[in-house]
């Protein structure tokens, strides 16, 4: 195949078959989607590409930056598109997690702006949050921005509505498959593909996938951060269920080792999350012929081996990891102590525990708990590998965005041996929410 121009080879991505000797399914036939084979390596070089090109015309003599509130494949796609029209490319976020991404974005001649965000990603109803203002003035005219907005822009969802979609229903020879299971980031994919899916067949059954409340799995949203994306609508899925990291990485495994697929942690979960949903039903098609599934492998691994690392530091030859949330059992994790805010605020003038805040830097920044200390969660669990970070009769009181991640850390500091560790419930959002007082840098 020739093409022109490398934006040209964009889409058309092929659709395998997945060994069923590998999944064990017996009735029902499951179809890999390779987005990784896009030209910059992901699902999102659609999008980034549907979004972008329109405006690309006369953006150089307006001066225009090409700004996305990214910290990963969308980010590397328009920072890509952006140089080859001789376009600056800016990538802001308020907590940049994969480290391999923020290099290449460096690379790429991106800059990268940091903003105290107060929540994990974006919240349009948080109308001080700064991200929040930020993304609001990217919104209005006649500034020097070119601002894609993938939370928002229906072209992120046109773009998988008019390609990923047909092209799977083509390469089923014409048919549509009886189920589609995607995870949900932006939920642009899931949203576009599952239109097209239905306008072709509206049988078609669609499962969402999104992150355990605790975890964090490159590419999905949590169930409580998938409800601030704007293109996101429940409708469009028969069920949302979550997937955890440990899934996510089982199935990346399976993916590389078995098939062959240089997957990535979103398609690993993909693959997991499909194989777990499909196998009761799987048990009920005993009738004439097979059904088909399909799953999107969404990029490529090379981008995670840091990931990795830290999840699983076994796999790249280092030991294994002793003190993990991930060994939690869910009887450890619902035995953990959480304090309600009133109960809470009443121990910290009586007792003086230590506030560990387990946020971002730059949400921590922007509003905490006076006299608490940030240690991010990604550096406390590696500080609790090695041992407890503090004496284990020192009281101490976690807090997180919302309660999950510091319940989790609370049970294993209580499996280690600590005396009186405690979780904040509801995390910093209740505490705001409660009208207790917060100070910022």
């Amino acid at each position: 195949m020739r093409y022109e121009n490398i934006t040209d080879a964009i889409g058309n991505t092929p659709l395998v078959r997945i060994d069923p000797a590998v999944h064990g399914l017996r009735h029902i036939d499951l179809y890999a989607k390779l987005e990784m084979l896009n030209p910059f390596g992901s699902l999102k070089d659609r999008a980034a590409w549907n979004m972008v090109r329109g405006r690309l015309p006369g953006a150089g003599e307006r001066g225009e930056t090409v700004v996305e509130l990214s910290s990963g494949n969308t980010a590397k796609a328009l920072a890509l598109i952006a140089g080859m029209h001789g376009l600056p490319f800016k990538s802001v976020t308020n907590r940049m997690r994969v480290p391999e991404i923020k290099d290449l974005l460096l690379l790429l001649g991106a800059e990268i702006e940091e903003l105290p965000g107060r929540s994990e990603c974006l919240d349009p109803t948080d109308t001080e949050d700064p991200l929040t203002l930020f993304h609001q003035q990217l919104g209005r005219t006649g500034g020097a921005h070119l601002h894609t907005d993938q939370y928002f822009n229906a072209l992120n969802t046109a773009a998988h509505a008019t390609g990923t979609g047909p092209e799977i229903v083509a390469d089923l020879d014409g048919r549509a498959p009886d189920w589609f299971i995607a995870c949900v980031g932006t939920a642009g994919s899931s949203t576009g593909v599952a239109s097209a899916l239905r306008a072709h067949d509206p049988a078609v059954r669609v499962v969402g996938l999104v992150g355990e409340k605790s975890d964090f799995i490159p590419g999905i949203r949590t169930i409580d951060e998938v409800q601030e994306v704007g293109i996101f609508d429940p409708a469009t899925y028969d069920a949302i269920e979550p997937v955890s990291a440990d899934e996510a990485l089982d199935g990346m495994l399976t993916l590389l080792r078995r098939c062959g697929l240089l997957a990535g942690p979103t398609g690993g979960a993909a693959y997991s999350g499909a194989v777990r949903h499909l196998r009761p039903l799987d048990r009920e098609s005993g009738g004439p012929g097979r059904r088909t599934a399909v799953f999107i492998v969404c990029d490529r691994v090379e981008s995670y081996l840091g990931y990795v690392r830290r999840r699983r530091p076994e796999l790249l030859g280092g030991p294994a990891v002793r003190n993990s949330v991930a060994a939690l059992t869910e009887a450890e994790v619902a035995s953990a102590s959480v304090i309600e805010v009133a109960d809470a605020r009443k121990w910290l003038e009586e007792s003086r525990p230590l506030v560990v805040d387990l946020r971002g830097p730059f949400a921590y920044a922007a509003l905490h708990i006076e006299g608490s200390v940030n240690i991010v969660d990604e550096l406390f669990d590696e500080l609790l590998r090695g041992g407890m970070p503090f004496g284990r009769r020192q009281p101490v009181l976690l807090a997180c965005p919302v309660g999950e991640k510091s319940a989790r850390y609370a049970a294993l500091l209580t499996r280690m041996g600590h005396h009186d560790v405690r979780s904040l419930a509801g995390g910093i959002v209740a505490w705001r929410d409660a009208g207790a007082p917060l100070v910022r840098d």
